[in-house]
């Protein structure tokens, strides 16, 4: 690797620890602000932040790599969640900013639904504290993944060291900076994603001569050397080989947001209600141009290596944003390009361990450990929370054969089962009550992991590979919701008046119609 694009990298590095710096000195005077920044995140901020925590080294590396193997098919996922992104902004972020503040001042998703149905037991609190834990530590663990590979490719080091390298780094800014520091540190790394997605598709097409020669390009190449990898003459065909219930199952991808931490937290920060509007235009231009971006690279990649011949170096798919950022550009421009992907995969991982930092720290510690604990108490438990989670997602990530996409699947299906329906119903229906709470998110997380590890197959298939897990565990979270919530009484008239109180305060503030 040329010195420049190391020098280029090492820039990179010092600036995110330059950031959590700042936010060390600014903001990590008490939990509240350490967990959610005080809630005075800029809408900017708010919307990239949001943004490159959601999309994660998958964006760039998992993504690519499914285009560049399958074609367009692959692509159903990313216009679903583009659709979900966008409901997310327009159903759950200004009600969810107005609600958890209304709701004694909620600084977690389980400190939410425990004041939210004003539930003394702490079973709500509990069972969602061990679900974003679970589930986390896996989503984590596939940034790390990411890392490792990333430096494996890129600087022929070796893929433990590059494991620690990646969380190394992420784990420093994170746990001393906390969610400003997150916060921050992922507008960067938003930014450079865009300029960088914007970039390389266009060298690339540009290199193999324009859109025309890499269309006829792609249809002269070669299958994927991968097992089963379909002919490159269906390669532009959104439906080849996609049932209806493929489709579906991708598409349905955009459930999931309703129900990622992570993602969601954002809203709870951003500084006032009319600034979600805001919000949602940066977020979703940024969305746009990025995932379009990455699907060019996957169709670009596909043009160059056939037309170069050299279908040699590129053994792993999901590396091929690498190949090109060593092959097109300077290497203070290769620097700078590894560098979107390690801000793709750092950004989501420090939103998952704050995320999981948090639910330790206020929902096990302070509720059932330390009830009288300081705030410097609680600053530094959250801390050490985070070095924990890390060190967990490290193990895990040893796998070096795992894959990125199949990782962040599994995750992203158990949160949108656990809580996407819990979050809408809780935010929509003043009826829903707290055993009916308690019986959705139960019912989606197991739902997912029977999904995931049960050994039933139909037609020889896995469920898994049937339908995806998201789709069962959503709608029968939502069911067991309903039904259980109409067995029981009415919700008491303090949780009713509460979100009587809610209804009021967006009523007062009118939100633009796109």
């Amino acid at each position: 690797m040329n010195i420049a694009a190391i020098i280029s990298l090492g820039l990179y590095f010092v600036l995110m620890m330059l950031i959590g710096l700042y936010a060390y000195r600014k903001s990590t005077s008490d939990v509240s602000e350490y967990m959610l920044g005080g809630r005075q995140l800029h809408p900017a901020v708010g919307a990239l932040s949001a943004g490159a925590s959601d999309m994660s080294g998958w964006m760039l590396m998992g993504l690519p790599g499914a285009v560049f193997v399958t074609g367009f098919s692959a692509a159903w996922i990313a216009v679903g969640l583009v659709i979900g992104a966008y409901f997310n902004y327009r159903l759950v972020a200004p009600r969810l900013r107005v609600y958890t503040e209304l709701s004694e001042d909620s600084i977690t998703i389980p400190d939410f639904f425990e004041k939210r149905f004003k539930d003394r037991s702490h079973l709500l609190r509990v069972l969602s504290s061990v679900v974003i834990v679970i589930f986390f530590t896996l989503y984590t663990s596939s940034g790390v993944v990411a890392g490792g590979k990333l430096f494996e490719a890129s600087f022929g080091l070796d893929y433990t060291l590059g494991l620690f390298v990646t969380a190394g780094v992420v784990v420093a800014y994170t746990l001393f900076g906390g969610f400003l520091a997150v916060s921050l540190t992922d507008f960067v790394q938003g930014c450079i994603m865009f300029v960088a997605l914007v970039l390389v598709p266009i060298v690339a097409i540009s290199a193999v001569g324009g859109f025309d020669a890499t269309h006829a390009e792609v249809l002269a190449s070669p299958p994927a050397s991968v097992a089963d990898a379909p002919s490159r003459a269906t390669f532009f065909n959104w439906f080849q080989g996609l049932s209806v219930i493929g489709i579906i199952s991708a598409a349905s991808w955009g459930l999931g947001y309703f129900g990622q931490p992570h993602i969601i937290v954002r809203f709870m920060a951003i500084r006032s209600l009319k600034d979600i509007a805001t919000a949602r235009y940066i977020g979703m231009s940024w969305m746009l141009v990025t995932v379009v971006g990455a699907v060019a690279v996957g169709v670009a990649g596909v043009a160059y290596v056939n037309e170069q011949s050299i279908n040699d170096q590129l053994t792993d798919p999901e590396t091929i944003f690498i190949l090109f950022s060593q092959v097109l550009f300077h290497p203070l421009v290769t620097g700078f390009l590894l560098a979107a992907i390690l801000a793709a995969i750092m950004s989501t991982i420090s939103s998952q361990l704050l995320v999981s930092s948090s639910s330790l720290t206020e929902d096990f510690y302070k509720t059932f450990l330390r009830k009288e604990a300081s705030q410097k108490e609680l600053v530094l438990v959250g801390r050490l929370s985070v070095l924990v989670v890390s060190l967990v997602a490290i193990m895990l990530a040893f796998d070096r054969s795992s894959s990125i996409l199949s990782l962040v699947s599994y995750a992203w299906a158990g949160f949108g089962a656990a809580f996407g329906p819990i979050i809408l119903l809780s935010l929509y229906w003043r009826r829903i009550t707290r055993n009916g709470a308690l019986a959705g998110m139960v019912t989606g997380a197991l739902t997912v992991l029977f999904w995931l590890y049960a050994p039933v197959t139909i037609n020889g298939a896995s469920l898994s590979d049937t339908i995806y897990a998201l789709v069962p565990g959503f709608f029968l979270s939502m069911l067991a919701t309903v039904v259980v919530s109409f067995m029981r009484s009415e919700p008491r008239p303090k949780v009713q008046e509460e979100f009587d109180e809610m209804m009021v305060a967006m009523s007062a503030e009118k939100q633009p119609f796109f």
